[in-house]
């Protein structure tokens, strides 16, 4: 029987990526529109694929550089979330689950690296 989790990070990574195309879908087709759908789709989505290769880590180290890259694409995306937000309200939700996944992501790094330098 499959243990429970009170969440499973990579079903809120393939939420969070769904939540970032749907926004990338409200933009208008602008230059400004079109410019934010092609960063935002690429940022919001590569932290669920990244997160395989996290899965798959070679090393406490690997593991530490292959988080801190989907660190880094959150953190793109939240960026690109609130650019758009300031037009779209609608983009709260999707803002707030970014912030979440930041906060859980630089805890894992924080925490392996300690325990890498034990």
């Amino acid at each position: 029987m499959k243990e429970t989790r009170k969440y499973d990070l990579e079903d809120r990574l393939v939420y969070f990526a769904i939540l970032a195309l749907n926004v990338c879908d409200i933009l208008r087709s602008t230059k400004t529109g079109n410019n934010l759908e092609h960063q935002l789709s690429k940022s919001g989505t590569a932290p669920a694929s990244m997160y395989g290769e996290v899965q798959a880590a070679k090393s406490p180290a690997d593991f530490i550089h292959k988080m801190k890259c989907a660190l880094k694409e959150l953190r793109e995306t939240r960026i690109n979330l609130r650019i758009i937000s300031e037009k779209h309200e609608s983009v709260t939700i999707a803002l707030q689950e970014c912030n979440e996944l930041i906060t859980i992501f630089a805890a894992s790094v924080s925490a392996a690296g300690k325990n890498r330098d034990r």
